[in-house]
């Protein structure tokens, strides 16, 4: 196990040389040690925790670099590098079991022109002037092996370090598409090691995460991690609940009689291991002579990779004559005879409908995309934010083009292109509004912005989104006033700016279908006790542009009174903490309008309090000092709830990503902040469960 010190450098040194290598500096042999311990600290998230902190291609690169260093000087290697041996496992929770033979990696490839220079390497491996290969899935399940004596399932193992991996025999005897017993004393084989991959269908998957929503558990973020998890439960009943299935793909070892009828070819082998009862890729996998047909294939795929049930992530071509294999052999790290085809991030092409124009708190208006609805990364797709004018005309978009769209990060969804050349000319242009689709008044954009805002600070649909913030639970958390009642108060009088809230007719309101007085009451109570919340939500309340809870703490620690910050210059304002000339420049236009201060005056009058009541110097311990920003959905703690204990052990909470920012924790979800944050090497990248180990206090 890494211990929290070590986490955080390795975290620290894997952003700088991504950064590097991003940005098309090669490491440095100076740093090849350094180099390998990042590689060895990811191979342990991925193969033992199954919670990685790098994606597949970023651990690619980082890899092949390593190749390149150690190619270049050969003095640099070491028996330990990740290059020469698989990936070490650390995990202690199932008794650790040998494998008949190592469980190597596959090599990778990402395009047309690296299979042809892997079939170039294979044809001079073999002398050959043209290979048949075979060609299959890539599933993206958790890998396992299955041992098999006289006809038995005797042993099954996950696959640990390649060398070792745990023994989960009783787990994958839960799983029904593995066969207990197999007659392989038939083909003369008495022992049998065999390959394969464990996964949770895409439909099974959805269920088992709403299920755990319905007992208010976190979601999993993929079913390769669902099936990964369920393999090392210690409940095999549970096991058994979660439906899982599992496909073979490759025989590693065989111990057979004379005169056996053992396969020759791995086409062969797998369609014997489809007749025995196991769920191989028969009918999936194609053999091809050539390199060219395997293309095609990979290509025709990926395409289709959205209809399957499973979930893949490529496909794997290998050399079909076993032989071959054997001649070609190895390296420590992958069969020379087999690679993978790694797909494109996912990816869907749809139909733009129609465009949405809505307007925010900020009268900022947004172009939303209404497309014909999609499925991408195990999600549907319709509605995408087209963020702006600009946005528009240099995607050269129509209303009814065809375009590509894809969930950056699997998470948002985004318009990647148009296809202009599939327009038929009935496609109309998308016409931007020149005044608020709501109040009808002039939109204005600025020099420095791309946004079209209306400034119109009593439009209906500013006025709705202002109150729904202002009621909202990081804000004034008012209870029983939520959208839809803000709606329908609106809509009857009741409810015209922030101030009315204070002067609502409960008496009419508990007259009104579906209130009674119980509802009434609760709400009067949760109204009354808004008017005593801490400054710092009040000012976060207000929804100023750009002032997050980070930037309200700080503007409400620096006044007694909220109605000072009208007398802070912008230069005054940017000495406070974490404050730069973007943000000192909305406070001082927020207070700078004279709507605004009578709306504050006119709370004060209403009873709710402006004033500093909680002033206090700031806490000194083990945090002091360092600053700290979530972003994401954290698995465990509520961001409120975490943001205290930072503050509680004398640490910030910054309001954006900066180079004052110390560390960044991630949750499932994390969006630009954690793009913004990879750019800068000093911030350190965490998640929850790091974070608990930094603040909890040593023993």
């Amino acid at each position: 196990m890494y211990q929290p010190d070590v986490t955080k450098r390795l975290q620290a040194l894997t952003q700088q040389v991504l950064g590097q290598l991003l940005s098309g500096t090669p490491v440095s042999a100076l740093g090849v040690e350094d180099l390998r311990s990042i590689l060895r600290f990811h191979e342990y998230r991925y193969y033992l925790l199954n919670d990685p902190l790098i994606s597949d291609a970023e651990y690619d690169q980082l890899y092949n670099d390593l190749v390149r260093l150690e190619k270049e000087n050969p003095e640099l290697i070491t028996p330990d590098s990740p290059t020469q041996r698989v990936a070490k496992g650390l995990g202690n929770d199932f008794q650790k079991v040998q494998h008949l033979v190592p469980m190597l990696s596959l090599e990778n490839s990402y395009n047309e022109d690296d299979l042809r220079d892997w079939d170039r390497k294979a044809k001079e491996a073999t002398g050959l002037t043209s290979v048949v290969y075979c060609v299959e899935p890539k599933f993206d399940g958790a890998g396992i092996s299955l041992i098999y004596e006289n006809d038995r399932l005797v042993r099954a193992a996950t696959r640990g370090d390649g060398t070792e991996g745990e023994d989960i025999t009783t787990n994958i005897r839960q799983i029904h598409s593995i066969p207990l017993s197999a007659a392989f004393g038939e083909m003369g084989i008495r022992q049998i090691e065999i390959r394969g991959e464990v996964l949770m269908t895409k439909e099974k998957f959805i269920a088992f995460n709403q299920k755990l929503a319905e007992e208010n558990l976190p979601p999993l973020a993929n079913p390769r991690n669902a099936a990964s998890g369920t393999l090392r439960l210690k409940d095999p009943k549970e096991v058994a609940k979660r439906n899982l299935e599992a496909f073979v793909y490759h025989i590693g070892y065989l111990n057979t009689e004379e005169n056996n009828k053992a396969p020759l070819s791995h086409s062969a082998a797998l369609e014997m291991l489809w007749l025995l009862g196991f769920r191989s890729p028969e009918k999936e996998k194609k053999v091809f002579n050539g390199i060219e047909g395997v293309i095609q294939y990979c290509l025709e795929f990926e395409a289709k990779r959205d209809t399957l049930p499973y979930e893949i992530d490529g496909m794997v071509i290998k050399v079909n004559d076993l032989v071959l294999q054997e001649k070609m052999g190895m390296t420590t790290h992958h069969p020379r005879w087999a690679i993978a085809y790694k797909f494109k991030a996912r990816q869907a092409t749809s139909s733009l409908r129609s465009v949405e124009f809505q307007v925010g708190r900020t009268g900022a208006v947004t172009p939303v995309a209404k497309i014909d609805p999609v499925p991408i990364g195990g999600v549907t797709v319709s509605s995408i934010s087209l963020h702006n004018e600009d946005f528009i005309r240099e995607k050269n978009l129509l209303i009814g083009d065809r375009v590509l769209v894809e969930r950056a990060g699997d998470v948002i969804p985004y318009i990647v292109k148009s296809f202009p050349e599939l327009r038929t000319g009935s496609e109309n242009k998308i016409v931007f509004p020149t005044a608020c689709p709501v109040c009808n008044d002039p939109l204005y954009k600025s020099a420095e912005e791309a946004v079209w805002r209306c400034v119109n600070i009593n439009c209906k649909a500013q006025v709705i989104e202002r109150i729904i913030h202002f009621n909202s639970k990081d804000a004034m958390d008012i209870r029983g006033l939520g959208e839809s009642h803000v709606q329908k108060f609106n809509a009857l009088g009741f409810l015209n700016d922030i101030p009315s809230i204070y002067q609502l007719p409960y008496d009419t309101i508990a007259e009104l279908d579906g209130y009674g007085k119980k509802s009434v009451d609760n709400l009067k109570l949760a109204i009354e006790a808004s008017k005593s919340q801490p400054l710092y939500r009040l000012i976060y309340a207000m929804g100023i542009r750009f002032v997050g809870e980070a930037t309200s703490k700080t503007l409400a620690h620096s006044v007694n009174h909220i109605l000072e910050l009208k007398e802070k210059t912008e230069e005054e304002l940017m000495q406070l903490e974490d404050i730069g000339p973007k943000v000192a420049a909305s406070i001082r236009s927020f207070f700078g309008i004279e709507d605004n201060i009578n709306m504050l005056k006119a709370l004060e009058a209403q009873g709710v309090c402006l004033e500093n009541k909680q002033k206090e110097k700031p806490k000194d311990g083990n945090l002091t000092g360092l600053s700290f920003l979530f972003t994401g959905t954290l698995p465990t703690l509520k961001r409120n709830d975490a943001e205290a204990m930072v503050e509680a052990q004398g640490g910030k909470i910054l309001g954006s990503v900066s180079t004052k920012l110390n560390y960044l924790v991630v949750g499932e979800d994390a969006g630009s902040k954690l793009e913004k944050a990879k750019k800068l090497p000093t911030i350190k990248i965490i998640s929850e469960a790091e974070f608990l180990k930094l603040i909890a206090p040593e023993s």
